[in-house]
């Protein structure tokens, strides 16, 4: 059974606006957007975030995060009163607490439904796989606040639609539809809003499957030449080929190949 995690890091000793959950026996941890019922993201929320992330990648009971938002919206945004509170240097943190899910090395799955906005639409961004549902409402609003998007939300959707598509969501504060975004290559998926957790459970499992090691080979490789050259990036590709080919988990894989088998994967 999911239990609450507890951390060591006594500024995690009380979350604001979110519950983290772990369950070992399916290797899975859940980061629940939790203040209904828009699930507004805190400044603290943001420093959290990051620090429970960090405290998951290390974690070994854990295999694929997942995050998702309580109720009938994955969030709204940020609190916008905090933005006027909080000091320069804070500010200047903030799209380093949300890029955490994008620096962890283990897969990390953002589950929208209803409203993702603002930081909840940047903190998706910096997920490995999103799954939208016909609810499921994306945007950038910050134009309406005399500002633009500060958590690498402009800068991610650039790289995934376009400068044309980018320019539309950003300057116009334009809502995309979880059609469009999956249409678009934002989403992994689109289901209907009572699948979606379905699809959730489906994905972790599919991933666990994998090879850790693998995986998180995978994941470095691609974030890391997501801006390279093609010719660095093939590069860099055969390093990380010939660094897992003397790995315990492709021999692993090789023979449960040829003995028509699933293989048992070590994570070395």
């Amino acid at each position: 059974m999911p239990e609450h995690a507890t951390f060591q890091d006594p500024r995690l000793a009380e979350l604001d606006g979110f519950t983290v959950t772990i369950d070992a026996a399916r290797q899975r941890a859940d980061i629940t957007l939790d203040r209904p019922p828009y699930n507004v993201v805190s400044m603290l929320a943001r420093d959290q975030l990051r620090l429970v992330f960090e405290a998951l990648d290390e974690d070994d009971r854990v295999r694929i995060i997942v995050v998702a938002g309580k109720g009938e919206h994955f969030s709204s945004g940020g609190n916008i009163k905090g933005f006027l509170e909080a000091s320069p240097e804070h500010v200047s943190h903030l799209a380093w607490n949300i890029a955490a899910p994008a620096r962890c090395s283990k897969p990390v799955i953002a589950a929208n439904r209803g409203f993702c906005f603002g930081v909840g639409f940047e903190l998706s961004l910096a997920c490995d796989f999103r799954i939208a549902t016909e609810t499921t409402r994306y945007a950038l609003p910050e134009q309406k606040l005399g500002q633009i998007p500060g958590s690498g939300g402009s800068a991610r959707l650039q790289k995934m639609v376009g400068v044309t598509r980018t320019k539309n969501i950003v300057m116009r504060s334009k809502r995309v539809t979880g059609q469009e975004a999956y249409d678009w290559g934002i989403a992994s998926e689109i289901v209907a809003d009572a699948d979606l957790e379905k699809a959730v459970d489906a994905l972790v499992e599919e991933l666990i499957g994998f090879s850790p090691l693998a995986q998180r080979t995978a994941k470095k490789l691609l974030n890391d030449t997501d801006d390279a050259l093609l010719s660095t990036a093939i590069e860099l590709e055969g390093h990380c080929y010939s660094r897992l080919r003397t790995s315990e988990d492709f021999r692993e894989g090789v023979l449960a190949f040829h003995e028509k088998r699933a293989p048992a994967f070590v994570g070395r």
